[in-house]
């Protein structure tokens, strides 16, 4: 298979479909965000000694992918392909899976600066591209695509799940969380 196609060279891409679009349009934004954090990801598996994280951040990858391909469908166009639907599952095994790290950490009671050990420090940054692809799916729902709700669900609980994994790497490390300290 040829990789360059010379086909993006005056700036546009083609959807899953065929439809032609500027590369910087919303949709773009949004699934271009979420493969930035696919790739943020791998490199923080890099990072992780626990096995359970990396099969768990490997599947948010996995998912990850379906995610990227439901964005690349403008679904007013094209129907959505069936490997490409999140569904409630996937939801909810992120939020079991928050769950069953959140219970092995201390409450807390402050804001946490990001950083800590570098696996933390990395899944921090994670979090807050992943946020950026929540805010970049949004936009495109607000420009009047149609955004299946357990997209946004996902996206969210991921940023979730970030956080609370970047705790337990600091925890496992035995590195004391960063307090936020208010100026006064």
């Amino acid at each position: 298979m040829k990789i360059y196609t010379r086909t993006g060279d005056q700036g546009q891409t083609s959807l899953i479909g065929g439809q032609r679009v500027s590369k910087t349009c919303t949709r773009l934004e949004s699934y271009g965000t979420v493969d930035e954090l696919c790739s943020q990801i791998g490199l923080l598996i890099t990072y992780c000694t626990d096995t359970h994280d990396q099969q768990c951040l490997t599947e948010v990858q996995n998912t990850l992918f379906v995610v990227g391909g439901y964005l690349a469908t403008d679904n007013s166009q094209q129907e959505v392909r069936t490997g490409n639907i999140v569904t409630q599952e996937m939801v909810t095994t992120i939020e079991q899976e928050i769950d069953r790290i959140n219970a092995t950490l201390p409450p807390f009671r402050a804001f946490i600066l990001p950083g800590g050990c570098r696996a933390a420090a990395l899944c921090h940054v994670c979090r807050t591209v992943c946020r950026r692809a929540e805010r970049r799916i949004l936009a495109l729902a607000e420009d009047g695509a149609e955004v299946d709700t357990l997209v946004v669900a996902y996206v969210n609980r991921l940023s979730d799940y970030l956080f609370v994994l970047a705790r337990k790497l600091n925890a496992d490390e035995k590195h004391p969380e960063i307090i936020w300290k208010r100026t006064k």
